[in-house]
């Protein structure tokens, strides 16, 4: 599950500006705080576009009925790809969810999640934060698989889970 790692439940959210990629193409540099003031957010932290690990679990998210039947909260993917990789790999997997560009690490710093491959390569740790229009941490998840923690894959089902104990018990109104 979620150990010290990165922001704690109850903490506020730094807020970070970045490149923001589009389902529509569109791409602006995107303050945190822009996204949240309107909707609950759910910052799904990953690796990079195109790994097989990362498509699956994009995937999931663009599969799962729940994620799409309504849009009282907003998934954002946050990683180190580049705007122009970012926008292919929407087009390739048909995502509707909009991906910060996070070519620095600025957002996986502020959140506490950057992690260095083999004490080299920096990348964000994988993990999930859902923030409330207040800009504070509802639920978080963070990887801890004991070799590469960007090979673990968010739990989906408990993410919804919380979603729906902290804003309501429809599903039907719980979409990303």
């Amino acid at each position: 599950m979620s150990d010290s790692r990165g922001l704690a439940v109850g903490e506020r959210v730094p807020d970070v500006t970045e490149t923001l990629v589009r389902p529509d193409g569109d791409r602006a540099e995107a303050t945190l705080s822009e996204l949240y003031d309107e909707k609950p957010v759910l910052l799904s932290f990953y690796t990079n576009d195109f790994s097989p690990d990362c498509i699956e679990e994009w995937c999931s998210f663009r599969d799962y009925d729940w994620f799409a039947s309504g849009d009282d909260v907003r998934v954002v993917g946050v990683s180190k790809s580049r705007p122009y990789t970012h926008r292919k790999f929407i087009d390739y997997l048909d995502l509707n969810f909009p991906l910060y560009a996070d070519t620095d690490l600025a957002i996986s710093d502020a959140f506490g999640v950057t992690y260095r491959v083999f004490k080299v390569a920096a990348r964000s740790r994988r993990s999930c934060f859902l923030v409330d229009t207040d800009g504070v941490v509802r639920y978080k998840w963070v990887g801890e698989h004991p070799l590469d923690p960007t090979r673990d894959t968010p739990p989906v089902a408990d993410v919804h889970e919380a979603i729906v104990e902290e804003f309501g018990d429809d599903p039907e109104t719980f979409g990303f």
